[in-house]
């Protein structure tokens, strides 16, 4: 044998597929006699302003819209064009936890109950619920928490979507109400623009009052928050 035969030349690793959602779980449950079977997410944990919008939706197997993947990977036009398609094939409800509630109970248990207030609008009730993250909800039926769900699992993807766009666009109304926030471009987070505008505004009545940034802006103007006027959600 020569000496370059004997050299093993060492093979370059294959690119790893990308992780997409797939119907398995709840293809898995159907077979078993398990249906309806929902998936649930939500958005909007981290910012400063604005509710925390959960969805739940009950995917048609026959109807499954092609693309579905983790809303924070697709664009915002991807997103409204597969909105439109969850709603006209699938079962879907959404719900609010506004900032009252984030303030009183803390982000994570105001999003557990704006999730299972979705599940629970559902027109149709499921048997088994699937809901992103690490911690199951009061949804009445089983359910089952998938860490990175909205990667995995068709319908929280779904969810994600119909969550993300719903919110997106409160904000954006919103945004007319209070001009000068530029909600309708950063919805509410906590970015060098909002943190301006509340340095120069004040928080408005959307604003989380637990949440560091806006505490501090309280204090430091020694305000009441009671005394803070209410504005109109506008519809």
């Amino acid at each position: 044998m020569s000496r370059s035969a004997a050299i093993k030349i060492p093979r370059l690793p294959l690119p790893e597929e990308p992780v997409r959602p797939s119907f398995r779980r709840e293809r898995a449950a159907l077979k078993r006699g398990v249906w309806p079977v929902a998936g649930c997410d939500e958005a909007g944990r981290g910012p400063l302003a604005g509710p925390v919008v959960a969805a739940a939706v009950i995917l048609d197997p026959d109807k499954i819209p092609r693309g579905l993947n983790d809303s924070k990977k697709l664009d915002r036009e991807a997103r409204e064009k597969l909105y439109d398609k969850i709603c006209a094939s699938a079962e879907v409800a959404v719900a609010f936890a506004p900032p009252a509630r984030i303030d009183r109970d803390n982000i994570l248990r105001a999003s557990l109950w704006a999730l299972a207030c979705a599940v629970k609008a559902l027109p149709v009730r499921p048997k088994l619920v699937f809901v992103d993250g690490r911690d199951r909800i009061d949804a009445g039926c089983d359910c089952t928490a998938v860490i990175s769900g909205d990667a995995i699992v068709s319908s929280i993807a779904a969810a994600s979507i119909v969550a993300k766009v719903t919110r997106d666009r409160l904000m954006m109304r919103l945004a007319l109400a209070h001009p000068g926030y530029g909600f309708e471009r950063h919805m509410g987070y906590s970015v060098p623009e909002h943190q301006a505008a509340l340095a120069k505004l004040g928080p408005t009545v959307h604003h989380r009052r637990s949440f560091s940034p806006v505490a501090a802006r309280y204090l430091l103007d020694a305000a009441d928050p009671d005394e803070i006027v209410p504005a109109a959600l506008p519809l």
